[in-house]
């Protein structure tokens, strides 16, 4: 009898689907008081934050960043104090490697917790703002 494969999650996807639904509510929410907040905002305003938003941080970023650190310090640290570090470099690689298949790894909670967003969301209100100013005819 074959067995069923699961189809691994989209990259686009993955982060949102592994994240609770009341997460990514709160960060839904903080997003359109952003943007309602915008709509009274001038067009300078606007494309201001419009070049914050490509400047934030998503959570690939974030993940890659803390995990790079967490394996670069362990590292160092299994060389120069004590080889038992290594099993911390381990199990950051077997957390990345989560991720990538997955979606999901521990750490990852606690970026989303800290309102950390995906390179959708971001883009979700870098392209409302947009909406904005084309709506008012303000040019980009």
């Amino acid at each position: 009898m074959a067995a069923k494969i699961e189809a691994l999650p989209s990259t686009q996807s993955k982060v949102a689907k592994a994240t609770p639904d009341h997460i990514n509510e709160k960060i839904e929410r903080e997003t359109e008081a952003r943007i309602n907040t915008f709509k009274r905002k001038d067009p300078e305003a606007i494309k201001q934050r419009i070049s914050e938003l490509e400047q934030e941080w998503d959570t690939e970023r974030v993940l890659e960043a803390t995990m790079a650190s967490f394996a670069l310090s362990s590292s160092l640290l299994a060389l120069t104090v004590n080889k038992k570090w290594a099993y911390f470099t381990g199990a950051v690689s077997v957390f990345m490697l989560q991720h990538a298949l997955q979606g999901w790894c521990p750490p990852l909670s606690m970026i989303r917790r800290q309102g950390v967003r995906t390179i959708s969301e971001i883009n979700l209100e870098k392209e409302a703002l947009k909406d904005l100013l084309e709506d008012e005819h303000y040019p980009i």
